[in-house]
């Protein structure tokens, strides 16, 4: 009889089980990149989505009685945003079936390429757009740009300034960049870059927002790629020196990558490998000619990038992928700026079904590139989100269930396998880009400010102006996202007084039946999701200078000796030295600081950290860097010596954090 009764039990996990025993014995046995273990698994998971589909209509949608019921309407309008949410699934199954690193053929072809002589290397117009941004930001862009290792009489650096700034004409002249500006902003940063077109001529136009360094190897490792008539762009990832504000507001910036390593380490070189691959502006470089052909830069949408991309498709031109980091820049610095670049992007990508270049309209384009250029994780990516977290709220306040309900063994042997083979198969894929907790919070963070602009997307997708995102000294500002928060805290209130309301009887809005057991867990996961999601709300201050982690010999000279020390972080205006013993240095004290491969500093003291058990004793110390010196320091931190990389993820340290932050009480915790 208990055998029975266990059998009984554990018979609808049976699916779950082989999904399970799947991922352990196979899956996680195969070479990730190896398209033939991409495909068997992608497949897989599909089978199991398919599955799901299958029972989902035939058994909980279609034979809900047709009475015009609000029960009935909820039924189908939750099914026909799991019918879009298939579909977008769907297509990142078959995308990242495939994935292609590109390192090797840079290689071999940057041998080639730089062999020929000097005097027939193509020439190269670095353009940085400007608007607003302020020297600090400008500055590291620039004299990173100018500092390329390739010869100098064959590229310029182009500073197109939209704003028209006296002090940034006398910076560009002092550097030796060249200052452009035009007399309207007609079309934003298409019409500016255009404009730059006009006032140059290199064969090639490499591309950098005002907030991104190249590393000196930039032109080495992508110009090369060109040899091949038919690429028309050369797009290399985008990453960070600075945490942006989610990582920051959750206290996680030393164990959790930023948002948008997912899409630039995994994603991006999957897309590569199926030929649609995408420009996304900053960090590309792009064939003059091809950009001739199509009539410079698009301006019809707010996203010139991805419209460059599909107007070259046009005409046969590909883009190619370079999955090398090969530049650095600022991420959004608060959530202000978060969700200016969010919302461009998203209005953007929308924007392109209404165009005639667009991938439905588009000329020239195949049925998988019009399939693959669909914005259709723009549209269904915070609806179905927004879905996920009502569901149990509606079920508890109308009783109306989500599905015409047949069990929740049925749930269990259906719907609980498709959610574990989605997990398992984004940790497979993205084992140091993916947590479910975090990623699911931010996303539901994001979900109350994008999914507005999703459906005005949708209904009135012209007419808002293009926004730049907000950088640099001057958005300094770290304000409480009351609007978030209080969206936040008013579904965890409805969530949870549901919750209570249906355990008094005389209170129950639901009648009895199974589907209760499953909105309960349903509901407490969305709490707890939400909660972690609040935690986004609250900004914290940032360091306008973010450091690098260094490790540099050095001498630290006073007025009267010398202390050897080691240089553990740097920035352009302060560093930490990490001594063996007390350098005898007080607070105010001047202080010189000579390093080998570094300019020589002149600082002072601003405070020390005595070792523990006997551990090295720390010196903090300011300066002030001007002229060459300052444009040293720059190429020296921010053209590819240092990084700030999260190469894995201590799941741990994240969970323990998290549970800190919302439960904890005093102290301070440190996930690192």
């Amino acid at each position: 009889m208990v055998q029975y009764l266990i059998e009984l039990e554990l018979a609808p996990l049976a699916p779950t089980f082989l999904v399970g025993a799947f991922f352990y014995i196979f899956a996680t046995n195969w070479p990730r990149q190896k398209t033939w273990a991409r495909s068997i698994t992608c497949a897989f998971v599909l089978a199991v989505a398919v599955r799901y589909l299958v029972w989902r209509f035939f058994y909980t949608v279609l034979p809900h009685p047709a009475d015009g019921s609000f029960a009935f309407i909820w039924t189908w309008t939750v099914f026909f945003v799991e019918l879009g949410a298939f579909a977008d699934i769907l297509l990142f199954l078959v995308v990242m079936s495939r994935s292609v690193d590109r390192s090797s053929e840079a290689s071999r072809l940057e041998r080639t390429f730089f062999a020929r002589p000097k005097a027939e290397l193509p020439t190269v117009d670095v353009f940085i757009p400007t608007y607003n941004e302020p020297l600090d930001v400008l500055e590291r862009t620039i004299v990173g740009a100018l500092a390329l290792d390739y010869p100098r009489d064959k590229f310029k650096v182009y500073v197109l300034d939209d704003k028209r700034r006296d002090w940034l004409k006398a910076y560009c002249e002092e550097k030796g960049a060249i200052h452009v500006t035009r007399p309207d902003n007609s079309h934003a940063k298409a019409g500016n870059m255009n404009n730059g077109l006009k006032v140059s001529s290199g064969e090639f136009i490499a591309i950098f927002d005002a907030d991104f360094v190249p590393y000196r190897n930039f032109l080495r490792r992508t110009l090369p790629f060109f040899t091949d008539p038919t690429i028309g762009i050369v797009q290399t990832p985008q990453h960070f020196f600075n945490k942006d504000p989610v990582q920051s507001n959750l206290s996680l910036e030393k164990v959790w990558p930023d948002e948008q390593r997912l899409f630039f380490d995994e994603m991006a070189a999957s897309r590569d490998a199926w030929d649609v691959s995408f420009c996304c502006g900053s960090c590309s470089i792009a064939r003059r000619a091809a950009l001739d052909v199509i009539g410079g830069f698009p301006h019809d949408s707010i996203t010139e990038d991805l419209l460059t991309t599909l107007a070259m498709l046009n005409k046969g031109y590909k883009t190619r992928y370079l999955n090398e980091r090969l530049s650095m820049g600022l991420a959004a610095e608060n959530l202000k700026g978060y969700f200016v670049q969010r919302g461009r992007w998203c209005r953007g990508g929308i924007q392109t079904i209404y165009l005639h270049n667009g991938p439905l309209r588009g000329p020239g384009l195949s049925l998988f590139q019009r399939v693959m250029f669909l914005p259709l994780s723009w549209l269904m990516q915070y609806t179905t989100r927004f879905v996920i977290l009502v569901v149990p709220a509606v079920y508890l306040w109308t009783g109306a269930a989500p599905l015409y309900f047949t069990g929740t063994q049925d749930i269990v042997t259906y719907q609980l396998p498709v959610l574990a083979a989605y997990f398992l198969l984004m940790g497979w894929l993205t084992p140091t880009r993916y947590l479910p907790l975090v990623s699911s919070a931010v996303g539901t963070f994001a979900t109350f400010r994008m999914l507005p602009v999703v459906v005005s997307s949708v209904i009135k997708p012209f007419g808002v102006p293009f926004r730049v995102t907000p950088k640099g000294s001057g958005n300094e500002e770290n304000a409480f996202d009351a609007y978030t928060f209080f969206s936040i805290a008013f579904w965890i209130a409805v969530t949870v007084l549901g919750l209570v309301i249906n355990i008094v009887p005389e209170w129950s809005r639901i009648g009895e039946g199974e589907f209760s057991i499953v909105s309960a867990y349903w509901a407490a996961l969305n709490v707890l999701v939400l909660m972690v999601a609040a935690l986004i709300c609250f900004e914290k201050s940032r360091p306008l200078l973010d450091s690098f982690a260094t490790d540099e010999p050095a001498r630290v000279v006073t007025a009267n000796r010398a202390v050897e020390a080691r240089i553990v972080s740097l920035s352009l205006d302060r560093g930490v030295a990490s001594f063996a013993a007390d350098p005898g240095l007080r607070p105010g004290e001047r202080i010189w600081i000579e390093m080998e491969r570094f300019p020589h500093i002149e600082g002072t003291v601003e405070g020390l950290t005595p070792g523990r058990r006997r551990g090295p004793t720390c010196l903090r110390f300011s300066y002030t860097l001007e002229g060459d010196c300052r444009d040293a320091m720059i190429v020296r931190l921010y053209t590819g010596q240092y990084s700030q990389d999260i190469r894995d993820i201590d799941k741990s340290a994240i969970v323990g954090g998290l549970w800190h932050r919302l439960f904890g009480r005093g102290g301070s915790y440190d996930p690192a």
